[in-house]
């Protein structure tokens, strides 16, 4: 564990605010191209003439890399501190973006992808305890509320931006216009950050690190993400799935084993022995998996499906941003003051009933319908994530914001991951089963009711699996409030 202070955050000349904007911006930049990555899959598609299985691990594999090395590269910032971390994880994001301008095919740009993961899980794995470390605990919801709202900026401007870009340019563009804040954020981040008040621990904590853990960590998500997401395409009986997720489990046992026993371990797993903490924290896996997968699959129904260019996907994709970026600001505030039951209780309950929405949505569904879907399910995401977090971060110390920083955020990204990955594997899987596989750019065109009709199940069974992870994660978020009274007894 960390030895951070716990003294009292000193607000008087607004440092913390400068803080959040320099730090904010390196945070718009990674969801900027999380974003803009997603509407441009269709044109990706379209020039390598690949299909949705082969296409999807340009957004997969980051989410891949980002879930495997987030937790152990959090250690490290506490080790070499966090400035210094979070302007180097900068300079690989801006490297890795000019590698996928030049690429030549899917296989350099998805190798591109991966360097752009390792810069922004660095920066990922940190941001939050610098922002959260240097606002009073009084402002917690404040502080991670204006956090979802800069992702839900980055979210909003990246389908505004790629539509035109990738229209008058064409898709390779996009990663050049995520360079720019990047930029801007290094230099802003040479000039602001002080190592001494953005709670770094340098020479504060053990220089020894966990390799073992690291290596059962990165190994056991890679595992179970590439076997959920079965890119070879085996049989879901086959001998390598079933291998595949029973080597998983031994490797998370051996990691749950070793990270209790070891002396500097990169998580500490008693924080589990709080029931708040593990209740929010399944809360927050359960509804990222459910909800998360929209943001990935709207922009491939939207263009691919129901014939939408770019730019009128991206206007369309603006919507849900925006209600995550206007509920996020007014959930955080106000669960300062209200507590997070009813926040995060009510938006994970609407977003339940928006995932059962979207799974009846065909080709000839009206823009009247589908845009509020998208904007009501922006309001339930943006409800509950700020809230959930807090709710978190009360059962620990400010001294350990460090690794929380990494594990929220690895949380947040192997849910989702995961719920794409499922999304894409049941969708593929319906349409291969009944011979209807096409490339994406085919699917608006396509006179064959045997792919429309094998894309629409697997669009409609998906979302339904997608609902029952969401009724999980209700019934964990009502556990946490359950338990929450209880441990501050």
């Amino acid at each position: 564990m960390t030895t951070e202070s716990n003294s009292p955050v000193n607000t008087n000349d607004n440092y913390h605010w400068k803080v959040f904007w320099t730090v904010g911006i390196a945070l718009f930049a990674m969801v900027l191209d999380f974003s803009i990555v997603f509407l441009a899959l269709s044109s990706i598609a379209d020039e390598f003439e690949v299909t949705l299985r082969a296409v999807t691990w340009v957004a997969i594999s980051t989410s891949l890399v980002t879930s495997a090395i987030m937790l152990p590269l959090g250690r490290v910032s506490d080790i070499t501190g966090r400035k210094k971390f979070h302007i180097a994880g900068m300079a690989f994001f801006v490297v890795g973006a000019l590698l996928a301008f030049s690429a030549q095919s899917l296989e350099m740009l998805i190798a591109a992808r991966v360097v752009m993961a390792i810069g922004a899980s660095m920066g990922q794995a940190v941001v939050f305890a610098i922002i959260v470390g240097t606002f009073p605990d009084t402002e917690r919801g404040k502080a991670l509320g204006m956090i979802t709202t800069m992702v839900a900026i980055g979210a909003a401007a990246g389908p505004i931006i790629a539509g035109p870009i990738i229209q008058a340019f064409e898709w390779r563009a996009v990663f050049l216009v995520t360079m720019i804040p990047t930029t801007g954020g290094i230099i802003a981040a040479t000039i602001v950050l002080d190592d001494k008040r953005i709670g770094s621990v340098i020479g504060q904590v053990r220089a020894k690190y966990d390799w073992l853990g690291a290596i059962f960590s990165a190994s056991a998500l890679t595992l179970i993400i590439l076997t959920i997401s079965n890119p070879f395409a085996f049989d879901w009986i086959s001998f390598q799935i079933i291998g595949g997720f029973a080597l998983s489990i031994i490797l998370f046992a051996l990691l749950v084993w070793w990270e209790l026993r070891v002396e500097s371990p990169m998580l500490n797993l008693h924080f589990f022995e709080n029931s708040t903490f593990a209740w929010s924290t399944s809360t927050r896996f359960l509804a990222f998996l459910g909800g998360s997968a929209m943001f990935f699959l709207m922009p491939i129904f939207v263009q691919s499906f129901m014939g939408y260019d770019q730019r009128s996907a991206g206007m369309i994709m603006f919507v849900g941003a925006l209600g995550m970026g206007i509920s996020s600001q007014l959930s955080g505030r106000f669960s300062d003051k209200y507590g997070f039951r009813v926040f995060t209780i009510t938006g994970i309950g609407i977003l339940l009933v928006m995932n059962v929405m979207m799974s009846f949505f065909v080709s000839d569904t009206p823009l009247w319908i589908v845009m509020p879907v998208l904007f009501i399910n922006g309001v339930s995401m943006g409800m509950w994530m700020a809230p959930n977090m807090s709710a978190t971060l009360s059962t620990v110390g400010r001294g350990d914001y460090g690794s929380m920083s990494a594990f929220l955020n690895l949380v947040r990204n192997v849910g989702s991951v995961i719920g794409q990955a499922l999304a894409t594997a049941i969708i593929a899987g319906v349409m291969l089963s009944r011979g209807a596989e096409v490339q994406l750019n085919e699917l608006a065109d396509t006179t064959d009711l045997a792919v429309t009709d094998a894309f629409l199940s697997g669009w409609r069974i998906t979302f339904w699996v997608l609902a029952g992870f969401v009724v999980l994660a209700l019934f964990a978020a009502t556990k946490t409030h359950v338990f929450e009274s209880e441990d501050n007894d």
